[in-house]
């Protein structure tokens, strides 16, 4: 069997980052093989395509931000994870399509056909086995993003885009239920990631 291929999403200040190290360290104690990598990131030239869309110097079109966005992941799918799931590992990543889909497609306005015709090809189809999307108001998400130091570039869109991408984050969950475990992100941190492992643990 491919070892599953898990996703975490959300509105920024959700707390992806805590949970999915907690994840981490529960597959390590369980002596699990897996690879934890990002959105954008996670090869040579996701880190630079990452430093470029967060830059809250730079001002990028919504177009060109999704092709940005569309590069970084070829080359991780291509280069990182299937290699991985080739290899027998689990795979846990930081974001992946369907932070596009909410943040280009509802948030940016850009077509959803477009969207997920070219997200397929740059996957090569490859969908997650198992999305966890952490659920949090973005008034209090960015808040609590405000308070980790100076707000990155998406960081600084307005309330109104991030509540689109909060809507459209939870319109893919709604599609897709089989796929998606949706938390609410204000719950207590331990009790979240028992209900992750929950989850993994019988995708495993």
């Amino acid at each position: 069997m491919t070892p599953p291929f898990i996703t975490f999403e959300g509105p920024e200040g959700a707390g992806k980052s805590t949970q999915l190290a907690r994840l981490a360290a529960r597959l390590a104690e369980a002596g699990v093989p897996h690879l934890v990598t990002r959105e954008p990131g996670g090869t040579p030239l996701g880190t630079r395509v990452r430093e470029v869309l967060l830059d809250p110097a730079l001002s990028i079109d919504p177009l060109p931000e999704f092709l940005l966005y569309s590069a970084s992941r070829a080359q991780l799918v291509a280069h990182v994870i299937r290699p991985a799931l080739a290899r027998g590992e689990v795979v846990v990543c930081d974001r992946y399509a369907d932070s596009s889909l909410a943040y280009q497609g509802f948030g940016r306005g850009l077509g959803a056909a477009f969207l997920a015709d070219l997200t397929r090809e740059v996957t090569g189809g490859l969908v997650p086995d198992l999305t966890v999307l952490l659920d949090l108001d973005p008034a209090v998400g960015l808040s609590r993003a405000a308070s980790r130091g100076a707000p990155d570039r998406l960081e600084r869109a307005d309330l109104g885009f991030h509540t689109r991408v909060r809507g459209g984050f939870l319109t893919l969950a709604a599609r897709d239920p089989a796929r998606f475990l949706v938390l609410d992100a204000t719950r207590d941190v331990d009790a979240l990631a028992g209900d992750i492992w929950r989850a993994v643990e019988e995708r495993l």
